[in-house]
């Protein structure tokens, strides 16, 4: 909770410092997202699964990997809370363990393409001519592939693991961020503040890093959380199909991929990692549109 003084501070029309006023800026951006309840909801959902997954060494009451075929296909119970898969392995160990795989493919994947995808935009917009063109030509190629296509292409090259898929996804993710960035690229690149900064002296890259770059920054994060949900599902279906991560590892989509022959009767197997992935992707949308409304408002 923030003090009535912090408030009033983060609040006051008249800021004393550059400090302040950002500050007061982000404070007020917080109180806007606050009222999107589904917003809330989703961002609540994702603290709590990367919370548990984190504290999957403390949470998980048995070996995610410890095998116990006397106990197969059990269904759920106080020994197992959310039963057994096909060799007696503790699915809720497995699922919170498995979260670890999954959010941290995630987030391999957003450190990779967003700042690659960022710099190809803002280069390609600002400097224009060849360069734009090469660079978006470049990009509608890997955009004229379906994502899991192309990314199963490139892990069929490699070796299937949580490595390659990474590499794979973060390959055939990046071309809507460069697309985004260099439109918005393009709408800042001849406004007043630009030219007088050019005016001053600065060279092509310390305008485009210290003063365009962070522009963009705002589309970007919406962007990049709206994608974050694609991203699980990419994961989730490399490795239902084997190419992602390796069996014994408890990663989501390859779990269904081993239980998928006990849909009908041992139903719970299949489905609760298969529920997993549903909530993340649900939440990374519901959390995406609400920043999408509080920070790009143009776009709702």
């Amino acid at each position: 909770m923030v003090s009535g003084i912090t408030r009033d501070w983060l609040l006051s029309d008249s800021p004393a410092s550059r400090s302040q006023a950002a500050w007061g800026r982000r404070y007020r951006l917080w109180l806007q997202f606050r009222r999107h309840g589904l917003a809330m909801a989703g961002l609540c959902v994702i603290v709590f699964v990367v919370v548990v997954s984190a504290l999957a060494p403390v949470l998980a009451t048995q070996n995610p990997g410890a095998q116990d075929l006397a106990a197969r296909l059990a269904p759920p119970s106080a020994a197992h809370w959310l039963g057994t898969d096909e060799l007696g392995r503790d699915l809720f160990s497995r699922l919170v363990y498995g979260g670890r795989i999954t959010l941290g493919m995630v987030l391999a994947v957003v450190v990779l393409v967003a700042p690659f995808g960022l710099a190809v935009g803002c280069v390609a917009g600002y400097a224009g001519g060849i360069a734009d063109k090469v660079l978006m030509r470049v990009t509608d190629i890997f955009l004229a592939f379906p994502r899991l296509v192309l990314a199963l292409a490139f892990v069929a090259a490699m070796k299937p693991g949580v490595e390659s898929a990474v590499f794979a996804i973060a390959l055939t993710a990046w071309p809507p961020y460069a697309r985004l960035a260099r439109a918005e690229t393009l709408t800042f690149r001849n406004t007043d503040f630009v030219a007088a900064v050019r005016l001053t002296g600065a060279s092509a890259s310390r305008i485009v890093l210290r003063h365009i770059a962070p522009l963009c920054l705002s589309s970007l994060i919406v962007r990049v959380t709206l994608d974050m949900s694609s991203i699980v599902l990419t994961a989730a279906g490399l490795g239902f199909l084997g190419m992602g991560a390796q069996p014994p590892s408890p990663e989501w989509g390859a779990m269904i991929a081993s239980a998928r022959r006990f849909l009908l009767d041992e139903w719970w197997v299949p489905t609760i990692p298969g529920l997993a992935i549903f909530v993340v992707s649900l939440a990374f949308n519901l959390l995406g549109d609400g920043l999408r409304d509080v920070l790009d408002p143009k776009q709702s």
